[in-house]
């Protein structure tokens, strides 16, 4: 049996389909049909049945499905790490907003850890599971993924806002229902809404299919609706100068503010890298709340140490306390 089978077997039990499977490994569908063939063979199962216009897997085939999921994953962490020359590399993935405000945390955290380098990708939410799952990543930042066999561990509770300039025709506004806002333009940074989170979210759950304008970072949102060119929903703290100078005011818009909370997710004890357990445990100290909340927000980047920083709102771990 080889990765390439079970790379083939594992994208037939996702799609449902071996054209499926095909289209994203770029091979023909004969090829896909001779893998699976091949570890239908060796392991003495059908692995899968046909079912109706899908597939259905065997007893079997759900079991293989599991564990060659754990060995494709296992095998990507074994490139990763050869490739970057570094046992001790950390990939995570956060969404947009949290990976434009981490970069404090992160510091800190490899400035602790000296051995320890931290990558940093921008995905939506919805991608955690399956990232963390075929160990694309090694620890989650932003939204819980809300799968089994995946620990997370809360670490920020923050409230967003909603924001425009002082002009907009609803500064000053009471009680402002959110579906008065359908025809305005909002700002969000990149990459498109993330239904997961922040603006995306609350547009998803009131309804509301507005014009929005995609931005280089979550700040050149913010500078643009202190431009007037739309509304904002931004992290409270993170803009605390720029509603004492006025330069932005927040609108009283019924379901704001918007409380998230931030969860740091691995694979858990055993299956997780241990540099991606320390750097969870870190995230929920008191410490690391005290890094993120000790700048503002910036372009998000994919090294170690980003200059990025950010003010949130409050910690898990002070409520606790």
């Amino acid at each position: 049996m080889t990765l390439a089978q079970l790379q083939s077997f594992v994208l037939v039990a996702r799609h449902g389909s071996v054209k499926g499977a095909a289209a994203e490994l770029s091979v023909t569908e004969p090829a896909v049909s001779v893998a699976v063939s091949a570890l239908r063979k060796e392991l003495g199962d059908e692995l899968f049945v046909r079912n109706g216009r899908g597939i259905a897997l065997t007893e079997g085939g759900r079991r293989l499905a599991a564990l060659a999921t754990e060995i494709l994953g296992l095998a990507e962490q074994a490139r990763r790490s050869v490739a970057s020359g570094e046992s001790r590399r950390v990939s995570v993935v956060a969404t947009s907003l949290v990976a434009e405000h981490i970069a404090p945390l992160i510091e800190l955290f490899t400035a602790r850890e000296e051995s320890v380098e931290v990558a940093v990708e921008a995905v939506p939410g919805g991608e955690f599971a399956d990232a963390l799952e075929h160990r694309r990543a090694d620890i989650a930042l932003g939204p819980s993924p809300g799968a089994e066999r995946i620990a997370s561990a809360p670490f920020l509770r923050c409230r967003l806002i909603l924001l425009a300039a002082p002009s907009h025709r609803l500064a000053g506004a009471r009680s402002i229902a959110p579906s008065e806002l359908a025809g305005e333009r909002w700002l969000v940074g990149q990459p498109d809404l993330d239904p997961s989170t922040g603006a995306g979210l609350f547009l998803a759950r009131n309804g509301l299919a507005p014009e929005v304008a995609s931005y280089s970072s979550q700040a050149a949102a913010i500078a643009a609706a202190a431009a007037g060119e739309g509304v904002v929903l931004a992290l409270a703290h993170s803009v605390v100068d720029e509603v004492r100078r006025r330069a932005l005011v927040r609108l009283d818009v019924r379901g704001t503010p918007v409380l998230e909370l931030w969860h740091a997710s691995t694979l858990g004890l055993g299956r997780a890298v241990p540099a991606a357990l320390e750097l969870q445990r870190f995230a929920t100290t008191a410490e690391a709340t005290q890094a993120i909340s000790s700048g503002r927000a910036g372009a998000v980047s994919s090294h170690a140490r980003p200059q990025v920083h950010v003010t949130l709102w409050q910690s898990v771990a002070a409520r606790r306390g």
